[in-house]
């Protein structure tokens, strides 16, 4: 690790932990000469070809006024670099904490960042298809539908006749933009009931 990170700017490792939230990917607290960061390990479920949309995203919003994660380029002016066979990337570290019982203030504060997010996100120049619309219902379901009947009798027919029925109707001209689409408790910081970030 502390020869990966002479490939950044960001000082020497000082020392390091793991992160135990996060499903998708595997996450460390770096504790560097220069300040924390955050290492993110993409494991498989993550397409390498997305990290540049999501990377870019991130700087985009930041210089925009939006309190999130800004990603490290390394000495080759890139956002990701390889690490353990696995894409990597470094971002800074947001101080706060996850509420474990949102208040109605800080309810608050996430729908006023959401909505500079959604602002601040209307000309970014990238675009990702969402993997997880209409389209992507039906390989979700496929995957699940042999115990859907376990759950409850006549379900697998039921949300297969359903999708059938969104996948002819859905609306082809509904706006787009940038979305969060991963908006979790343990995904917004706070420092007592202000915001620190997303």
């Amino acid at each position: 690790l502390a020869d990966f990170l002479k490939n950044y700017e960001i000082g020497e490792l000082l020392s390091y932990k793991g992160i135990a939230e996060g499903v998708e990917n595997s996450n460390f607290l770096l504790h560097t000469t220069s300040g924390s960061f955050i290492l993110t390990l993409y494991e498989k479920r993550v397409a390498v070809d997305d990290l540049p949309y999501f990377l870019s995203l991130m700087a985009h919003l930041a210089e925009r006024g939006v309190h999130c994660p800004q990603p490290a380029k390394n000495r080759q002016g890139a956002v990701y670099s390889e690490l353990a066979g696995r894409p990597t990337a470094i971002i800074n570290f947001l101080e706060g904490m996850w509420p474990r019982r949102p208040t109605a203030m800080q309810c608050a504060g996430v729908g006023e960042a959401l909505a500079r997010m959604h602002l601040a996100g209307s000309d970014f120049p990238l675009f990702r298809k969402n993997p997880l619309s209409v389209d992507g219902w039906r390989p979700l379901f496929e995957r699940a539908a042999n115990r859907a009947d376990n759950v409850r009798a006549g379900l697998s027919d039921f949300i297969a006749a359903e999708l059938t029925h969104l996948e002819a109707c859905w609306p082809s001209d509904l706006p787009v933009g940038v979305i969060h689409a991963d908006l979790f408790p343990d995904n917004v910081f706070f420092l007592g009931d202000k915001l620190s970030g997303l």
